[in-house]
């Protein structure tokens, strides 16, 4: 079983810092904030910016005292104008297949997971979100269930890889043997409904001076917003993932209601024109496994010719199962041989093995802990009398 370590309690009596904090900044960013704040002169703004990256990003100080190669009483008028504090960690919680899931409280009510996943990718990956809650309504996933709270900014992006950084004790930045070497925008939201702040969040990201992720190990998945992924490809360089699911529209239109607005060919079309796509940059196809639903040998003779001529992959994701659904996990058998029919017609098509499903953590689980009944809550229930309502985790 998996173990929960819950520090709601001692995060709680720390006050929530009212100065800006300048860890989420982009480069331009942090040039005006400094030159705002009247902190520092106009002339030596980039300069000092500079300096004050590496250490934020490259060394993951959360203290001015550390920035040892800035003058001790600049330090000290930083300190007093700015913040580097990390969000709150309100729960942290690791799977027994070494999953690890963090709940973090970026603002009151503003609350996402993230979950990092070891020996994914090249090390290990970092599904990160891009909003508190979803507008998509995908009937299979559970962050669908939670209605649409606000979008996240690119700081609060940025926190979510720090936190995980900060847990793996992985500062300063290594070159070689990390063990975050990927980011995966497959949490909580649509990515391309908050475009800005995740293409600001990517840049801050894949910074070659900070936390140095390449934009090659950095995949943005959407459930198909066409009208943005041009955008996408030309601002972030990321690669693409598609939420797709099923291969006709009147199956899609109920899986992942907004094919209703942007149907499979609309969506076949914008996924041809991606900016950079090629063999060396295939578009990853997300595919869940869905028992009766989505599983037939004949959906995946559809698959193929839907991917004709789309430097492609496809991965199939048994489906973790979450409390409501009515949904079922295709059998394994099914799922092999789903697979066998892509391999022999030219596609990679890995089975993604489920990770994190005792903590909640796996694809399509997340939600945020405010739609939750706390831990605390849970075990008051049973100290108390007092009936509480059932939690939806």
């Amino acid at each position: 079983m998996g173990f929960t370590l819950d520090l709601s309690r001692a995060a709680s009596v720390a006050a929530a810092p009212t100065k800006p904090n300048l860890c989420g900044l982009t480069r331009k960013g942090l040039v005006e904030a400094l030159i705002a704040a009247d902190v520092v002169p106009a002339p030596k703004a980039r300069m000092r910016a500079n300096q004050m990256w590496r250490w934020i990003h490259h060394y993951g100080v959360t203290d001015f005292e550390a920035m040892t190669d800035i003058a001790k009483e600049t330090r000290a008028v930083l300190a007093q104008a700015f913040s580097l504090t990390r969000p709150e960690i309100v729960e942290r919680q690791v799977s027994k297949d070494g999953t690890r899931k963090w709940l973090i409280r970026m603002a009151p009510g503003i609350e996402v997971e993230t979950v990092y996943i070891p020996d994914v990718g090249r090390a290990g990956a970092l599904c990160v979100s891009s909003q508190v809650g979803c507008t998509l309504n995908c009937t299979f996933c559970h962050t669908g269930t939670q209605a649409l709270v606000r979008n996240l900014t690119a700081a609060e992006i940025v926190a979510q890889v720090q936190v995980a950084r900060d847990d793996l004790d992985e500062w300063p930045s290594p070159k070689e043997d990390r063990r975050l070497s990927n980011i995966v925008f497959m949490g909580m939201g649509e990515p391309l409904y908050n475009l800005d702040n995740v293409a600001d969040a990517i840049d801050i990201i894949s910074d070659g001076e900070g936390i140095a992720i390449s934009r090659r190990r950095i995949t943005v998945s959407t459930s198909g917003v066409v009208p943005e992924l041009e955008a996408l490809g030309n601002r972030t360089q990321a690669m693409l993932a598609i939420s797709l699911h099923a291969t006709n529209d009147p199956l899609r239109d109920v899986l992942v209601p907004l094919n209703k607005k942007y149907p499979i060919e609309q969506l076949m079309a914008g996924i041809r024109a991606y900016p950079g796509l090629s063999n060396a940059r295939r578009v990853t196809f997300e595919y869940v496994m869905l028992k009766g639903v989505n599983d037939s040998p004949a959906e995946a003779l559809a698959l193929v010719k839907l991917m004709k001529g789309v430097p492609a992959k496809i991965n199939l994701i048994p489906f973790n199962p979450w409390p409501g659904t009515d949904y079922v996990c295709s059998d394994w058998g099914a799922i092999e041989k789903f697979a066998a029919i892509l391999n022999r017609a030219g596609f990679a098509s890995p089975i993604r093995t489920p990770r994190g499903r005792d903590i909640l953590a796996a694809c399509g689980q997340l939600k945020s802990e405010s739609e939750k009944v706390r831990a605390s809550a849970r075990r008051k229930a049973v100290a108390e009398p007092e009936v509480l309502d059932s939690p939806a985790a």
